[in-house]
C-alpha cells in the first residue's frame, strides 16, 4: 500500500492514508507540564526550553489562528473546536436525504417485520432516544496551575474552556431503511480480548433495528479483495455463544489493498454500513474509506470501534481489551515474583504490551503491589552507571533478597539494536528489551561477584488470546450498540468511545493523529512511582 497501515501521511492518492488536517494548524500556546505529547486534535507541537508548548500554523490557516491578547479569543477557541469535533453526517453529501421514524424501541419486543418499517407501534411516545443537540465535557478537571501534576492548559492562566462532544445513543430518527441494509463488520490489527463481543453486540443491535442482512468481512480489510475469501454471513443464531471465547470469530489481519479497491468492492457487494474494528492504523483506514464514499456520491456509513491493548487511543477513558490485559498481566507478574522469592538472590523480569505507550505496564505494576521496578516507553532510563536500572536491582537484592521487574515492549529502545524493519502495517519492528535486561542483569552481576538467577516471562500472545473479562464485557456490549445507533442516526466517519464514564461519538482525524502516552507528571504515573518505590534511571 500501499497497505493499510497507520502510518498518516499527505497524499492525493487514494490509497489508504489521512490527509493531513492542516486548517485546524493553529499559532495556539499549549501549556502542559512535563510532558512532550500533545493531545490536541492534528495540531504540530515544538517544545520550549521552558517546559511549556508552542503550537504553529501552516499560512493557509493563519487567520484561524488564536491571539490570547484579544479579549474573544476563548469563544473563538470553543468555536474552533465545536467545527473539528463536529460529526460527519449523511446530510453533508445528501441534503435531501430522507429520514424515517426509528425502528429501535424498546417498548415493544415483538420483532420487526415489514409491516413495521416505518417503525414500532406503541401507545405512547418512548423517552429513551439522544438528542441530537446531548453533549458530553471532555475534561472535567479546571487546572489552577500549570505546574500542577498533569495540568493540560490553553493558555498560560489555565483558564477553564468547556470543550464538549457528541453524546452516543439511539436517535428518534433514523437515515437507513433496515430492509435496504447490508451490514458488514470487519476486524483488522492485531488479536485482543473483547472482538467477539464486539461482533456480537453490533448483529444484535442491527438486528433489532430490522436489518437481516448482516455479514462478516474475513482477515481483515484483506477480505475485500482476497479472492478466495468469502462474507460470513451473521446472525444473533451464529453470534450467540461467540463472546465466551477470545479471538475473532472473523479472523484478523494487518495490511491490505488501496482505498479504492475497497470502496469499489463495497459498492459491488451492496455494502452500506461497514463497521470497523480495530486501533489507530485501521481507523485512519476506515476515515479514508469514509472519505471515498463521499467522494463518490455513496449513501454509506462507517464507523469505527477502537480496538487496542494497549489503551492509546486519544480522549477516550480507555479501550477494549485494556482491564482484561491488566488482570491477566497479574498471573504472570505473579510468578515472576515466586519465581524470585524463592530463588537465591531472584529477579524476575515480565514484558508487556505497549509499543509506545506504557498505560498496561504502569497500571499492572500498580494493581500487583509485587513490582520493584516499572519501565514504560514515555520516561527514559539507562540500565547501567550510578544511576541506572543495574545499579538498582543490585541494592534491591542487598536489602531484599529479590526484585520484579516489569517493562513495555516499547520502553528502552534505544539500547537496543535497530531492526530497521516493519510489519504490514507499517508499524516498526522492535528490539526485544526484555531480553536485553535479562541478558545484561546476568552478566553485570556475574561481573560484580553475585550469584543472581534471573527468570524472563513474556505473556503478550496469551494475554492477547484472552477471552474478556467482565469489565471490557460490558464496554465492548455498549461500544457495540452505539456504534449500530451511530450508523442509523446517519454519522458516518466518526468512532465511538468512553469519555469521563459516558459514551461519545468522535470525528475519526481527531483521535488518530498520534498514539495517547502516559503523562510522566500525571498523578497515575505518581502512584506507580509511589507503589514501586524507584528512583529515577538517569
Amino acid at each position: 500500500m500501499e497497505t493499510l497501515s497507520h502510518t498518516i501521511t499527505t497524499s492525493a492518492s487514494p490509497k489508504l492514508r489521512l490527509p493531513r488536517n492542516d486548517n485546524v494548524h493553529c499559532r495556539l500556546l499549549r501549556f502542559r507540564h512535563g510532558f512532550s505529547s500533545l493531545n490536541l486534535g492534528t495540531l504540530r507541537s515544538q517544545r520550549s526550553t521552558s517546559g511549556f508548548f508552542k503550537v504553529e500554523c501552516s499560512q493557509q490557516s493563519s487567520k484561524n489562528c488564536i491571539d490570547f491578547s484579544d479579549p474573544d479569543w476563548k469563544s473563538k477557541f470553543q468555536q474552533d473546536f465545536e467545527r473539528r469535533f463536529n460529526i460527519p453526517h449523511i446530510t453533508d453529501t445528501f441534503p435531501d436525504a430522507q429520514s424515517f421514524p426509528s425502528t429501535f424501541c424498546l417498548r415493544m419486543r415483538t420483532p420487526v417485520t415489514e409491516d413495521f418499517a416505518e417503525g414500532y407501534p406503541s401507545d405512547e411516545e418512548w423517552h429513551g432516544y439522544i438528542n441530537n443537540n446531548d453533549r458530553v465535557l471532555l475534561k472535567v478537571i479546571h487546572y489552577s496551575s500549570p505546574t500542577s501534576a498533569g495540568a493540560e492548559c490553553i493558555d498560560p492562566n489555565c483558564t477553564w474552556v468547556e470543550q464538549w462532544v457528541h453524546r452516543a445513543g439511539p436517535r428518534e430518527k433514523i437515515y437507513f431503511k433496515p430492509e435496504e441494509v447490508k451490514a458488514a463488520i470487519v476486524t483488522c490489527g492485531g488479536l485482543c480480548p473483547g472482538l467477539n463481543d464486539v461482533i456480537r453486540q453490533i448483529v444484535i443491535t442491527l438486528e433489532i433495528y430490522g436489518v437481516k442482512n448482516i455479514v462478516g468481512i474475513p482477515f481483515g480489510y484483506r477480505g475485500f479483495s482476497d479472492k478466495g475469501l468469502t462474507e460470513m454471513p451473521l446472525s444473533r443464531k451464529v453470534v450467540q455463544n461467540i463472546h465466551l471465547s477470545g479471538g475473532s470469530l472473523l479472523g484478523v489481519s494487518r495490511g491490505g489493498p488501496s482505498v479504492s479497491d475497497i470502496v469499489t468492492s463495497m459498492e459491488e457487494r451492496g455494502i452500506n454500513m461497514l463497521f470497523v474494528l480495530g486501533g489507530n492504523g485501521t481507523h485512519a483506514g476506515a476515515n479514508a474509506i469514509h472519505n471515498e464514499c463521499r467522494k463518490r456520491k455513496l449513501k454509506v456509513a462507517v464507523v469505527g470501534v477502537p480496538k487496542t491493548i494497549d489503551n492509546d487511543i486519544l480522549l477516550m477513558d480507555k479501550t477494549f481489551g485494556f482491564d482484561t490485559a491488566v488482570e491477566e498481566a497479574q498471573r504472570a507478574i505473579n510468578s515472576a515474583y515466586i519465581e524470585a522469592h524463592s530463588a537465591y538472590h531472584g529477579i524476575g523480569v515480565v514484558k508487556l504490551m505497549g509499543r509506545s505507550s506504557g498505560f498496561i505496564a504502569m497500571q499492572s505494576s500498580l494493581a500487583s503491589g509485587q513490582v520493584d521496578i516499572c519501565l514504560i516507553p514515555e520516561v527514559p532510563f539507562n540500565l547501567h552507571g550510578p544511576h541506572g536500572v543495574l545499579r538498582h536491582l543490585k541494592y534491591l537484592i542487598e536489602t531484599k533478597g529479590s526484585a520484579v521487574v516489569c517493562v513495555a515492549e516499547g520502553a528502552g529502545q534505544n539500547l537496543v539494536e535497530k531492526t530497521n524493519a516493519t510489519d504490514a502495517s507499517g508499524n516498526i519492528v522492535l528490539g526485544d528489551i526484555g531480553v536485553r535486561i535479562q541478558q545484561e542483569t546476568k552478566k553485570y552481576f556475574k561481573e560484580i561477584g553475585i550469584p543472581a538467577d534471573v527468570k524472563y516471562i513474556d505473556p503478550t500472545y496469551m494475554i492477547r488470546a484472552c477471552r474478556a473479562n467482565a469489565s471490557d464485557g460490558i464496554l465492548c456490549t455498549v461500544l457495540g450498540q452505539n456504534a449500530v445507533h451511530g450508523a442509523f442516526a446517519g454519522y458516518s466517519g466518526i468512532t465511538v468511545g468512553i469519555c469521563n464514564t459516558h459514551y461519545v461519538y468522535f470525528p475519526i482525524p481527531e483521535v488518530i493523529s498520534h498514539p495517547r502516552e502516559v503523562d510522566p507528571n500525571s498523578r497515575m504515573w505518581h502512584r506507580c512511582l509511589t507503589s514501586t518505590g524507584q528512583p529515577d534511571f538517569i
